[in-house]
């Protein structure tokens, strides 16, 4: 890779925090009011799964929107799916979770939402093709998951599902939505916003009549250098703007 994009990459010293401290209550309820702007906004549809070091799972609740969560109303679950700490109900499709996280020792959060865009290429049973750098921004097969029968809430079917994921960053549920792995928050929100725009930019680029996709290598390369070692700032950046919106995202 080249020296110069590695330093570019580097982390540089701060004068000040980025973001305030934050629990990791409150990291989860920030992901969902971030990606409740970038597309992941389907009512009350979607769950964010957080593993921690106890090997509980924080996870946000089915009763409420991504938009009006706070770091109060996360959930903390066993491993098994059990709520052992909150005042909310779990999503019944939590089995999803909970077979990724057992198969996936690398896997610490995981997205499953019905993004706007990701899920018109899902049900078109189709991957939408990389047509600039934004939306080559993580590398990896983009898997097209189109062999369960059910709801992923279908205890068989959730099991199905994360042995169809496999080792992948991502996929397309056909029909359904969409599903993202990743080690941290920062990463989760990386490859989420890229899947949207790499799903919404392939689907204006065809709208126009068609264009010329990047090259594999070099789409794969971008992906490799960023999802690869971080966009430094990016999950910052994005969470910044939503507690100047609304600070209360905070409140336990």
């Amino acid at each position: 890779m080249n020296d110069e994009l590695l330093k570019l990459l580097a982390p540089v010293p701060q004068k000040r925090p980025l973001l305030p401290e934050l629990s990791p209550q409150a990291e989860l309820a920030l992901l969902c009011r971030v990606l409740f702007r970038d597309g992941y906004n389907d009512h009350i549809a979607g769950h964010i799964s957080y593993l921690q070091d106890d090997e509980t799972i924080l996870i946000n609740p089915w009763e409420l929107a991504w938009d009006e969560l706070t770091a109060g109303d996360i959930l903390r679950l066993d491993k098994t799916g059990k709520v052992i700490e909150g005042g909310w109900n779990v999503t019944p499709a939590v089995n999803l979770h909970t077979e990724i996280h057992a198969r996936r020792p690398d896997v610490n959060v995981i997205i499953h939402n019905h993004s706007r865009y990701g899920t018109l290429w899902a049900n078109a049973g189709r991957v939408p093709p990389i047509y600039d750098q934004t939306s080559a921004q993580v590398n990896g097969e983009l898997k097209l998951v189109d062999e369960y029968n059910a709801a992923v809430n279908d205890t068989s079917e959730g099991a199905r599902c994360a042995e169809l994921l496999g080792d992948a960053k991502w996929a397309l549920l056909a029909n359904h939505g969409v599903l993202v792995v990743a080690d941290s928050i920062a990463q989760a929100h990386l490859r989420a916003v890229t899947l949207e725009r790499r799903a919404r930019t392939a689907y204006e680029v065809e709208a126009l009549g068609g264009g010329k996709p990047m090259v594999e290598s070099v789409a794969d390369s971008v992906g490799e250098m960023i999802d690869g070692n971080g966009f430094p700032f990016l999950w910052e950046a994005m969470a910044r703007r939503e507690l100047r919106s609304d600070a209360t995202i905070l409140d336990c």
